[in-house]
């Protein structure tokens, strides 16, 4: 059983400091990077397994940063990863803990003292250096909606998989024979764009399913401006034999493709039915309001900070990667009656 004594002396505190601060001494006056370095030889040792089950007491809360690496300035493009970021602070202040942003990795790397562990919120033109670099001066972290180096970090990410799955089915399931997918291009890493899971999934669950006309139309940025051109290579290419469904992967790209659609006269859902992804604000005020699957930003958050809790706590136990459920909410681009 880890005592006061023996933190004290691998962290090089005296175990006065260590007693006050596992004892929540709120007079206690400390900087950052001492109290991170208590707390982490504390778990490491394996303190609040022994102590938590003889006491009422609550461990520290730990010190938490938030890697957000989101780029793009236009505000429907950001709009889920805002939404985002708010739920991550708003769970991170409900678990008692504080919070700092930080943009650049390269400043997290120098804050890291200070830190227990890190969320990451997108990760724009990152390298596997840089994260193999940020692991070794803070190695508890929890990327969420992504999963960059899952060798190294814990992550929890929507169900897009399933999501692709069951828009397949339901498509299917009302008629649709002929059904495209519209999307944009995934993670920039090491200077490589990666494919996006939404399009690997549709390539995969049309060929299981025998689908014979799947076209995909994939290029660019999940933003309005690409999905505007988007639409317009789809019609440009479909001529007369459009698809009699779409996935779109994500509301923003919807929001240009229905301008393309609208403007060479397609109408949504007579012509073709859109079934969308994210469910964002602007879902619901697009003509015709998009039918769409609900990301739930808060569980995604609320299962990143539980899951960082326990990876602080027991550091030695192997990575876990969560997905969490889409729900389909039902608009005029797909009507509840085809389903």
């Amino acid at each position: 059983m880890a005592t006061i004594k023996e933190i004290a002396e691998k962290s090089g505190y005296s175990p006065a400091t260590v007693s006050r601060l596992l004892n929540n001494d709120q007079n206690l006056s400390i900087s950052p990077s001492t109290r991170n370095k208590i707390m982490t030889v504390a778990n490491e040792l394996g303190y609040w397994n022994n102590h938590k089950k003889n006491s009422q007491q609550q461990p520290i809360r730990p010190n938490l940063a938030l890697l957000y690496r989101v780029s793009g300035k236009e505000q429907l493009q950001d709009e889920y990863f805002t939404f985002l970021r708010n739920a991550i602070i708003k769970e991170v202040d409900e678990a008692g803990a504080q919070v700092e942003i930080f943009s650049n990795i390269k400043d997290l790397i120098a804050a890291a003292d200070s830190f227990q562990g890190f969320i990451g919120v997108g990760a724009d033109r990152v390298t596997q250096d840089q994260l193999i670099e940020l692991h070794q001066y803070l190695p508890h972290g929890v990327f969420v909606d992504i999963n960059p180096m899952p060798q190294l970090f814990d992550s929890v990410q929507p169900n897009l998989e399933l999501t692709i799955q069951d828009a397949l089915h339901r498509l299917t399931k009302a008629g649709y024979e002929r059904i495209g997918f519209i999307g944009g291009k995934g993670l920039n890493l090491n200077n490589i764009q990666q494919a996006d899971a939404r399009e690997i999934a549709f390539r995969e669950f049309t060929g299981m399913q025998g689908i014979k006309e799947a076209p995909l139309y994939v290029d660019g940025p999940f933003n309005v401006k690409n999905g505007y051109q988007l639409g317009k290579r789809v019609l440009e290419q479909s001529g007369d034999n459009l698809p009699e469904a779409f996935i779109i992967a994500s509301d923003t790209l919807s929001v240009g493709v229905l301008q393309a659609f609208n403007e060479a006269g397609v109408i949504v859902p007579r012509d073709t039915v859109v079934i969308s992804i994210n469910n964002s604000d602007v879902a619901k005020y697009v003509s015709p309001p998009l039918t769409s699957y609900n990301i739930n930003q808060e569980t995604l958050s609320r299962m990143a900070i539980n899951l960082l809790q326990d990876l602080i706590t027991h550091p030695q136990r192997p990575h876990v990667h969560l997905t969490v459920n889409t729900n389909i909410v039902f608009r005029k681009s797909f009507p509840k009656e085809n389903k």
